[in-house]
């Protein structure tokens, strides 16, 4: 008995596609990567109330030379720049836009969505909004690049 018949056919992959998904390899896999890292970074900078109370004792410190009324202030201020409502609301915009980053990365590499592969490309070349500050640019110019050329579009799709 042949075994060969259990065994479904490849995927036929034309040329043009398979180049496509080969110029968009690397770069797909860079923003996944680093949009990954920044996830993680700013998940565990939500989380963590590492480095709080040394922060909190080197402002007071600092603060010892100011105006008692200034002081008081800096003190309100500080109380909320230092609560976990405010760490988890100011991270949670690199965690959005990094995961759009890596869902595009992940798209862009199997070739589907052209437009959030696209959006993931621009959002990697904002230095403060995407990925490792400004690292980012690398794969984000690159990707723009690739995906802006006419084979690359039609390889998107001819799926």
């Amino acid at each position: 008995m042949d075994q060969t018949q259990d065994i479904p056919p490849a995927p036929d992959l034309d040329p043009a596609r398979a180049k496509a998904a080969q110029d968009l390899s690397v770069p797909a896999i860079l923003m996944m990567v680093m949009g990954g890292l920044w996830v993680l970074y700013a998940l565990y900078g939500m989380l963590s109330s590492t480095g709080t109370e040394s922060l909190r004792t080197a402002i007071e410190t600092a603060l010892e030379q100011y105006p008692p009324d200034l002081r008081e202030k800096v003190r309100g201020m500080l109380a909320f720049l230092l609560t976990p409502a405010f760490r988890i609301l100011s991270a949670l915009p690199g965690v959005l836009l990094n995961a759009v980053v890596v869902s595009g990365g992940w798209r862009m590499k199997n070739l589907q969505s052209y437009g959030l592969a696209m959006t993931a490309a621009i959002i990697c070349c904002i230095p403060c909004c995407g990925p490792l500050w400004g690292l980012g640019l690398i794969p984000g110019i690159w990707s723009l690049v690739v995906l802006n050329r006419p084979e690359v579009k039609a390889a998107f799709r001819s799926k």
